[in-house]
C-alpha cells in the first residue's frame, strides 16, 4: 500500500512538472494568437517582450513595468507576454518555438534584449522598440530603447506609451519617473 501511494505522488509531481514545463514553451504563435484575442476581449493592445534568463536589463524593465506605481497603469492599457530569445545552448529549452523568427520578423533580430513591440488586437504593429536619435517616431530604423533609462530612452518611450495607450499625461508622468531610477547617472 505505501508503495502504491509513493507511486502515485510520484506520477502526479512528474505531470505536474511536465504540464508545467509545457506552459513555459508555448509556441510565439500559441502566445500571440491567445494575446490577440485577450486583448480584443479586453479592448486593449499586445505589448510583446522579447527576453532572456541572462539579461539584467530584460529583469529591469519587467520590474518597472511591476512596480507598485506603473503595473496597474501597464495591466489596464496592455496585454503584456514575454517571449525568450537568445538563451545559451544550456538553456534553449527556455525559448519559445518561433520566437526568435518572430524577432527577426520586426526587425529585433540585430538590435539585443529587451526589445519589444506594440500590437493592436488585430496584430497590426503599432510601435517597436527602436528609436532615432532626438526623433520621436514610431515605426522608424533606430537603435533599441531596450528598458529605457537615460531620458532621451524613456521620453521615447513615454511617447509610444502615448500613442498606444489611454494612459494620461500624469500616468505617463508616473512611467517616465519609474523608468528614470534604472538610469545609473
Amino acid at each position: 500500500m505505501k508503495i502504491k501511494s509513493i507511486l502515485t505522488i510520484t506520477l502526479a509531481i512528474i505531470i505536474s512538472n511536465f504540464s508545467y514545463a509545457q506552459e513555459k514553451t508555448a509556441t510565439t504563435q500559441q502566445i500571440f494568437t491567445k494575446s490577440l484575442e485577450q486583448a480584443t476581449h479586453e479592448n486593449k493592445n499586445v505589448f510583446i517582450i522579447f527576453r532572456a534568463s541572462w539579461c539584467s536589463n530584460c529583469k529591469k524593465m519587467d520590474a518597472s513595468m511591476n512596480a507598485a506605481s506603473t503595473k496597474k497603469l501597464f495591466n489596464e492599457n496592455y496585454v503584456i507576454k514575454h517571449l525568450v530569445v537568445l538563451e545559451s545552448k544550456n538553456k534553449k529549452h527556455l525559448e519559445n518555438a518561433g520566437s526568435e523568427d518572430f524577432l527577426k520578423k520586426y526587425g529585433g533580430d540585430k538590435q539585443g534584449v529587451p526589445f519589444w513591440l506594440i500590437f493592436d488586437s488585430n496584430g497590426n504593429l503599432l510601435a517597436d522598440s527602436k528609436m532615432v536619435e532626438n526623433e520621436f517616431v514610431l515605426k522608424e530604423k533606430g537603435r533599441n530603447i531596450g528598458c529605457p533609462a537615460a531620458d532621451n530612452e524613456v521620453e521615447a518611450f513615454i511617447y509610444k506609451l502615448k500613442e498606444t495607450s489611454n494612459l494620461s499625461d500624469i500616468e505617463l508622468a508616473i512611467i517616465a519617473k519609474q523608468f528614470k531610477l534604472n538610469n545609473p547617472n
